[in-house]
């Protein structure tokens, strides 16, 4: 069985930072592609970045090049969203996701998510 399980959110002024941790396994991820996305309060899914599992290559939104880092610990199973610089309007839950298409960025390339993490940013 397949699981997903994010961490590491909570509540940050904004200006500071926040890593994101997702945990996975039940499965081999090696040939996956993990992805970070989030979605604020009346809002749909929004891509904010990903990465190739075998060999780290890494693709990201516009709203987060700049700011935000995905990493993957091979050893840990464990993909991380650094996120810095925070505004209020990153305020939402992210969500991390595995799929097989690069560079998936929409809900559907991806198979497995996670049940999500808030993330607050105050002003």
């Amino acid at each position: 069985q397949v699981q997903l399980v994010e961490s590491g959110g909570g509540l940050v002024q904004a200006g500071g930072s926040l890593r994101l941790s997702c945990a996975a396994s039940g499965r081999t991820f090696s040939n996956y592609v993990m992805g970070w996305f989030r979605q604020a309060p009346g809002k749909e899914h929004e891509f904010v970045g990903a990465i190739r599992w075998s060999g780290g290559r890494t693709s990201y939104a516009d709203s987060a090049k700049g700011r935000f880092t995905i990493s993957r610990d091979n050893a840990k199973n464990t993909v991380y969203l650094q996120m810095n610089s925070l505004k209020p309007e990153d305020t939402a839950v992210y969500y991390c996701a595995a799929g097989s298409r690069w560079i998936g960025i929409t809900r559907t390339d991806y198979d497995y998510w996670g049940q999500g993490t808030q993330v607050t940013v105050s002003s």
